[in-house]
């Protein structure tokens, strides 16, 4: 199993996040990306205090713009235009990480990102450069929060007295608990992330996150195995991630019973690989529907299957 490869790049305006799954053998080490600037939480404001740590961006560091000088020439242009393009991009990743801030308040929209924007020094016309706008700001949320989860890792995070069902429990949870400071804009982000444009991206970005957890429990599968348990897993987390939506137990407590229960049921494969047929019919029902009614479905599905079955 190699190390995950990740890289992200522009298209057409907007980031698209470009990652590679570990297959069996080759092993290689992390691309640094340049939109990874600092943790993406870290620029929270006002009382709300993130569970990601204290990594920030440097407010101090001068941010590139992009200019049209009339004195250079058209070979000149060409020549240099590799280095706008990178400074241009790490200058939308500064706007996108200091408008994390504002979400609690604006919600994952365009005015967040404007607020943002000021916050750096950069002019709000920026936002106008992202074609998918609200989506850039989710999956740069989505993306920071994974290279906060490899850290964490890779930094020497102590899974060795757990057995592999403890060790994806509370890997879920340290991803989940990223979320909290943004809890009562989740549904919003979940709505976003089930526009049709966005689904193909969202889908690697999860694709991803479950493969380094099963890469950090130590997962040597191969052939069909590899594929059903990311997909199993990917159940796990989707539906304990909706289920910590309606939790109002202290604490989140519910939510983590809920997660455990399901990730000791999901190492009963035979069962577990009905379980993601089930979840599988209810994220394609809900694909474009409102946020509520893809929890609705999910929530539906598990009072169906009583007795304890679910993930």
């Amino acid at each position: 199993m190699y190390r995950t490869a990740a890289k992200r790049f522009l298209a057409g305006g907007g980031f698209t996040t470009t990652r590679l799954l570990r297959y069996p053998k080759l092993r290689s080490t992390i691309i640094p990306s340049s939109y990874t600037s600092g943790l993406c939480t870290s620029s929270m404001g006002g009382n709300t205090e993130s569970p990601m740590g204290n990594q920030s961006v440097n407010p101090n560091q001068s941010g590139p713009t992009v200019s049209s000088s009339t004195g250079t020439g058209e070979g000149q242009r060409r020549h240099e235009s590799r280095k706008p393009r990178a400074e241009f991009q790490e200058e939308q990743a500064r706007v996108l990480s200091a408008s994390l801030r504002h979400v609690p308040r604006l919600g994952w929209t365009e005015e967040a990102m404007m607020a943002g924007s000021r916050d750096v020094g950069v002019s709000p016309s920026i936002v106008g450069s992202f074609s998918r706008k609200e989506a850039a700001l989710v999956e740069f949320f989505m993306d920071e929060c994974l290279q906060l989860l490899m850290d964490r890792i890779d930094s020497g995070l102590d899974l060795r007295n757990l057995i592999p069902s403890e060790r994806i429990a509370k890997l879920i949870r340290i991803r989940l608990e990223m979320q909290f400071p943004y809890m009562s804009k989740w549904p919003q982000a979940l709505s976003i992330q089930a526009h049709p444009l966005n689904v193909p991206t969202s889908f690697k970005q999860r694709a991803m996150l479950v493969d380094e957890i099963w890469h950090a429990v130590g997962d040597g599968a191969s052939d069909l195995d590899w594929y059903v348990k990311r997909t199993i897993l990917g159940g796990v987390y989707s539906t304990t991630e909706i289920y910590m939506l309606t939790d109002d137990s202290l604490e989140h407590r519910d939510t983590w019973a809920f997660l455990d229960d399901r990730v000791k049921d999901a190492f009963d494969l035979k069962k577990s690989i009905q379980e993601a047929k089930y979840f599988a019919e209810d994220i394609g029902a809900g694909v474009g529907k409102s946020v509520q009614g893809l929890m609705n479905g999910v929530m539906q599905t598990m009072s169906r299957r009583s007795g304890g079955s679910a993930f």
